[in-house]
């Protein structure tokens, strides 16, 4: 696992996820033209209620390379 800091609505929040999840995040972000914050904060925001914030990313992470 590796940690991840980013900032989401004005605060300071720590994520920690595999390595490939972050490399992937990375691309998606490159790819897509934004930042891997706008990108969590979305994924953040759209999450069914008492899903972890890290398991809706590598879910969201897993859909976007289905596409």
């Amino acid at each position: 696992m590796k940690k991840l800091s980013v900032s989401l609505s004005g605060h300071q929040t720590s994520l920690s996820l595999e390595p490939e999840f972050i490399v992937a995040l990375h691309e998606i972000a490159h790819a897509q033209n934004k930042s891997i914050a706008s990108i969590i904060e979305h994924i953040d925001d759209n999450r069914t209620p008492n899903t972890n914030l890290s398991s809706a990313i590598r879910v969201w992470i897993l859909n976007q390379y289905k596409k």
